[in-house]
């Protein structure tokens, strides 16, 4: 019998200085079997930090392939925004900046191998495609906090991310990188 997924919620004050957006938020996740903590973690990041009308997770997250861990639309329904999360293939993204006006990646990940698998691939207008990266001590402890229910805080100001998760407090810089 086929394990299921397991539904996280997050209750979130958001606050991008960066950007401008103040936003409180209720969201669950599902959180597929074979999805680490730490790809949950930057998942809710993308959300957080792309969070504009429109944005949702998903539907098979995960275990989906054919759409992007977080998504925004317009009020057509037209998909506007690509937000992958971890190390997607270039085939992925190629098809990506086909479909979506703006393609995102965040990854929990060594961003130097993420970049390094997609150098010198064909991807449709590859050089707008932004690549974000965490500390890899920020995920790994932040991932390791997660409960069933959660209280966020997510502040950014300066690139800077600062993360309340229940009473843990953790910062780590948002880190750009670019492929080519």
């Amino acid at each position: 019998m086929a394990l299921g997924a397991t539904l996280h919620t997050f209750t979130i004050a958001l606050a991008d200085v960066d950007r401008g957006v103040y936003q409180d938020l209720e969201l669950r996740a599902a959180r597929h079997p074979s999805e680490t903590a730490e790809y949950l973690l930057t998942r809710l990041l993308a959300y957080c930090l792309e969070y504009e009308d429109g944005i949702a997770f998903s539907d098979g997250g995960v275990s989906d392939a054919g759409e992007p861990a977080v998504l925004v639309r317009d009020l057509t329904g037209r998909l506007t925004a690509w937000i992958d999360v971890g190390a997607p293939d270039a085939d992925r993204l190629h098809r990506a900046a086909k479909l979506a006006d703006r393609v995102a990646v965040y990854t929990h990940r060594d961003p130097t191998k993420v970049l390094a698998a997609l150098a010198g691939k064909r991807i449709h207008r590859a050089e707008t495609i932004p690549v974000y990266s965490f500390d890899r001590d920020f995920v790994d402890a932040a991932a390791a906090a997660i409960q069933r229910r959660n209280t966020v805080t997510v502040s950014v100001t300066e690139r800077s991310l600062y993360l309340e998760l229940g009473t843990a407090v953790f910062s780590t810089p948002v880190v750009e990188h670019r492929i080519g």
